[in-house]
């Protein structure tokens, strides 16, 4: 485990539960801890220079958002990428990302409509640059998407779900053998949405945002199918 890029947490009592977890969060999505990786409290609270309170704290909230798992009698550890988990995981966000195109799409203002095609437009720029520019590009498409649907409900679901699945999307993104026809294919089908949205053809923006989460889900699996392969090997 290499929690040497860990970050010394600067203490301000009311947010330094929230900086360690934000912190160890952001450390397991991007694979600074990588999965399987052994979280020994000792070597956080030395490297972040917080309490054990504070950093067994943040564990059982990661705990809770099933970024970490505790074994008996071991400890916590990163949690394995399961390719079961991650076909179901994109499954669901088809189907409330589907519904999130419908509404938004029944919903859709200018001035809102405006926002969707910037937000558009950094990500067709981001994937000229880095994976992380393209995952924050995306997730800032989704979240404008989010709330043009003018639904709290469906907002907060999905905001927890992202949270979920942001490790697979890490990887879907970042993975050295990703397709480059699914990047060109991801571009294709946010571009279809929000034509949809924009003549508010609320059937085509579900079905077509439907289409781009399998065909998300389609890749990660392929790519843990790789890791898997590759781990037997080594």
């Amino acid at each position: 485990m290499n929690q040497s890029q860990l970050l010394k947490i600067e203490k301000v009592p009311a947010l330094l539960r929230q900086q360690v977890l934000e912190q160890l969060r952001e450390a397991i999505i991007s694979g600074v801890l990588l999965p399987g990786a052994r979280l020994i409290e000792r070597e956080l609270t030395e490297q972040m220079g917080v309490s054990r309170t504070v950093v067994r704290e943040a564990l059982r909230q990661l705990e809770a958002e099933h970024l970490v798992e505790v074994i008996p009698n071991k400890g916590p550890f990163v949690r394995q990428l399961s390719i079961n988990e991650a076909e179901d995981l994109y499954r669901i966000r088809a189907v409330l990302h589907g519904l999130a195109a419908r509404m938004c799409a029944e919903n859709i203002n200018i001035k809102h409509l405006a926002i969707l095609e910037d937000a558009l437009e950094l990500v067709i720029e981001s994937y000229s640059n880095s994976s992380q520019r393209t995952l924050k590009a995306k997730t800032h498409f989704y979240n404008a998407l989010y709330k043009g649907t003018q639904s709290d409900s469906l907002r907060a679901m999905l905001e927890t779900l992202q949270a979920r699945i942001a490790r697979w999307r890490t990887l879907g993104l970042a993975h050295p053998n990703r397709s480059q026809e699914r990047s060109r294919e991801s571009i294709i089908n946010l571009k279809i949405i929000i034509d949809a949205v924009k003549r508010k053809d609320a059937d085509q923006a579900e079905s077509v945002m439907f289409k781009e989460d399998i065909q998300a889900g389609r890749e990660v699996t392929r790519l843990l199918n790789i890791e898997q392969k590759d781990q037997k090997t080594n």
